[in-house]
């Protein structure tokens, strides 16, 4: 298995994560993204508004590295932040139907970005009785 338990089930509480793919010429984009864990394949799976359109979908098609952020701070006083950050490859895929509900959405395709893991760092995901500034992060090749 490519994520461990907590991690997973940090995913899927989460909604909200941030793509890097690289541009044409070189540049970063980050985006901002909607996503879900896709258990049969061990992947990140990204939907979206319009996606075959968008530049980010684009941008996989030339250059396939991306990195994928997922984080929050559960804490100001004292300061504790959890973030899984996966590095890998990403692909141009298609889903076979739409996701339940979104058919009302004519805006919603069915193209998606597909992540597949290289590399993740996870920290402070599954240490919460861990002091914020002795946490280390789990860091690992897939």
């Amino acid at each position: 298995m490519t994520f461990k338990a907590h991690e997973i089930a940090y995913l899927r509480e989460s909604v909200l994560g941030r793509l890097a793919t690289i541009q044409p010429d070189g540049t970063p984009q980050n985006s901002p993204v909607g996503f879900s864990y896709n258990e049969e394949l061990g992947t990140i799976d990204i939907p979206g508004y319009r996606m075959s359109k968008s530049q980010k979908y684009r941008n996989i098609a030339k250059n396939d590295k991306v990195a994928f952020v997922v984080d929050d701070v559960t804490s100001r006083d004292p300061w504790r932040v959890r973030c899984l950050e996966i590095r890998g490859t990403a692909e141009q895929a298609r889903l076979d139907a739409p996701a339940v509900g979104d058919e009302a959405h004519a805006d919603m395709d069915l193209a998606i970005i597909r992540i597949t893991p290289k590399r993740i760092i996870s920290f402070g995901v599954d240490t919460p009785d861990i002091e914020p500034h002795e946490l280390v992060a789990d860091i690992r090749n897939v």
